[in-house]
Formats: C-alpha cells, structure tokens, sequence
C-alpha cells in the first residue's frame, strides 16, 4: 500500500487526467481510462473482485464487487463519477494536487475525486470487516457525468442495487432531491439574400427573436408559477445563440442552446409547445437529466440522517436520478461544496476530506 492517508490517495487522481471530452477539455488526451485503472488497483487492494467495463472507446466504469458472508443480502452500490470537467481557463496547476492553506488543489479535487477518495479510503480502512456487513458492497465509478451521464445508464442497464450512494460535493448533507435538466437547441430556417433587399429573404434570427421573447415574457413566468416545496421553481435560461454566416447576407439558419432546470412532477414538453407556437417550424432537439426525488423516509436514508447528516435539496442533477428512474433508491452525499466544483481554482478543505471518510466510513459500519 503506497498512501498512507487520504489526502495522498486525493493527490494521485488529482493527478491523472481524467477530462470530459464534450466541448472544449483543454487536454490533449481526455477521457477516464487512466482513472478507471489506478481505481481498479486500488480496489483490488481493498479486497475487491474488479471488473473494467468500457462504455465508449477509452471510456470505461469501473466496477468493484466486495466479498460478502450474507450471499442475497441487499446491495448498497458506492458510485462517484470518475470525469471532470474542462481545465480551460484554470488559474492553477488542473493536474498537480499541490497541498497549500490546509487546501488540495486541483481540478475534480471536489468535483468529484474527493468525495472518490474519501469512499475508497473508508473502504480500505474497512477491507476486513466488509464481507460481515449486513449488506454487499459494490463500488461503481461512472465515466461521463459531466456531460451525458452515459456511464450511469449504462451500469443501470447491466446490474441493478438496492440503494446507490452517488459522491457529490454536498457538505455531507443527504441529497435526496435535485432538479433534472432539460436542454434544448433549437433551430429557424429562412432564406439568404442580399442584405440590400432583406424582402426578398426570410430572416431566420427574427424568427428566433420571437422565441427569445417567448422564452422570457411567456415561458419563464408559466415555470415560476410551478412551486416544489424543496426546491422551488422551474428555471430556463437561453445560453447560446449562433445565427448567419455574414453581415451583408440575411441569415438562413439561427441556432438557440437553452437550459431549462426542472423539477419533480413536471412535464417539460409544454416548453416545446410553446415554442412552437412561438415559431412555427422550429426545429427543436432536446437532452434530458431526470429530477431526483427519493423518499426521505427510505431506511438507509434514515440511517445517514441517524449518523449526523441533514437532508437537503439541490438545484443540481447528478447520476443518482439515473440510479432512481431504474428503481434504484439514491441519494447524492460527500465531502466538499459546490461552490468549489467546476472552479478556476478548484480546492477542497483537507478537514473537510476527512469528514467525508468518517462520513462513509460510519455509514458502511451503520450496515
């Protein structure tokens, strides 16, 4: 065993890059493969029966299978994401993992390496008590959470649990509800013509420039109007536009990303509608994150309210509503805030770090 505390273990994944390569990750060789792998050692060293699963080429999950003395006990699954987001624009060192002002800097050092390491570290210091727990214990690390969660749908799709306890930034409260997400982009059509005669053409940006309105005097009010007594309302954000291809020619094409945050009951396909009225024709895509909303007085839930924790809300969307809309109970819990993640200067408090194993670690002796 090479490390001998958790903030070394946080060091080394800090370390290995381990980017998204949606959009713009600022390295030259993204993805999670590295990850996965020194995962998978130091499970092996854990006790665990590993298995690496790759999901898109040089993509993989990690999967890491305890030993249990209760064989068709319940399952508890133990599942961090292993990606981070780009490291453009940081203002630190992304991959060095430097300990300086009782910090650990670096990109995914909160989001979500830390609550990572914290789990591994309860789980090593637990190797030998494990297989006597009243539940088996696997531990998933999930590639792409940060952009299509596609690790998760595709662990949900091969195996199944009876409860996920997903490593998020969350102070160590209990997630038990988040919003989901709805992204669409959206596009108009028109006609290009000389800009000296825009009659003779069809503006596709105006046409987009009804929807903006829509969005803002028609859509937004309606959301608000919709009230979750945790998390309040709806939300939706235009947060790209890309129209046109030259100033003296009338646009044919108008391209809109919007971001919609929605919560637990509601149907997000009245925003098409809407939109559609708003613009006949309009060309519309859309991605989807389910909300979450696990009942709070599900037993394990209970157990890490019993063990000190709080239960909480989040404006945010993670892999534990891909756990639930498969029928596996999750919660999202872990060391670190939010306000740190995705950061310029990414950190995460070494007290904080280590409140998250005993988090964990009293968790999984609570069993």
């Amino acid at each position: 065993m090479r490390f001998t505390s958790v903030s070394g273990l946080l060091q080394a994944l800090v370390r290995i890059p381990s980017v998204n390569p949606h959009g713009s990750p600022g390295v030259e060789h993204p993805g999670e493969q590295a990850c996965a792998e020194f995962v998978a050692g130091f499970l092996r060293e854990c006790g665990a029966d590993v298995e690496i699963r790759e999901v898109s080429p040089g993509r993989p999950n990690v999967l890491g299978r305890f030993p249990s003395n209760a064989p068709g006990s319940k399952r508890v699954i133990l599942a961090p994401h292993l990606d981070t987001v780009s490291v453009g624009g940081m203002t630190i060192d992304p991959f060095g993992g430097e300990i300086r002002d009782g910090r650990l800097w670096g990109r995914g050092s909160t989001d979500t390496k830390g609550p990572m390491a914290a789990m591994l570290w309860s789980l090593y210091e637990l190797r030998d008590r494990i297989p006597a727990l009243g539940h088996e214990i696997w531990f998933a690390g999930l590639m792409g959470e940060e952009a299509g969660q596609e690790g998760a749908r595709a662990f949900v799709k091969e195996e199944t649990g009876d409860f996920a306890l997903v490593g998020e930034p969350t102070g160590c409260e209990v997630v038990y509800t988040h919003k989901g997400a709805y992204w669409l982009k959206l596009r108009t059509a028109g006609r290009a013509v000389h800009a000296s005669a825009p009659d003779l053409g069809e503006n596709a940006i105006y046409k987009m420039a009804d929807v903006l309105r829509c969005i803002r005097d028609e859509i937004a009010p309606c959301l608000a109007s919709q009230i979750h007594p945790v998390l309040g309302s709806p939300t939706i954000s235009a947060g790209l536009i890309n129209g046109g291809t030259k100033t003296n020619i009338v646009p044919d094409f108008c391209e809109l990303d919007v971001d919609t945050r929605t919560i637990p009951g509601q149907d997000p396909r009245e925003i098409e509608q809407f939109l559609r009225r708003a613009s006949p024709g309009i060309e519309i895509s859309v991605w989807e994150a389910s909300p979450l909303n696990t009942d709070p007085t599900h037993p394990l839930v209970q157990l890490l309210v019993k063990n000190g924790s709080t239960l909480a809300g989040a404006p945010w969307f993670c892999d534990a509503a891909v756990f639930a809309e498969a029928g596996i109970p999750a919660v999202a819990a872990g060391p670190g805030v939010i306000a740190q993640a995705h950061t310029k200067d990414e950190w995460i408090a070494l007290s904080e770090l280590e409140l998250g194993v005993q988090f964990y670690r009293a968790f999984l002796e609570a069993l």
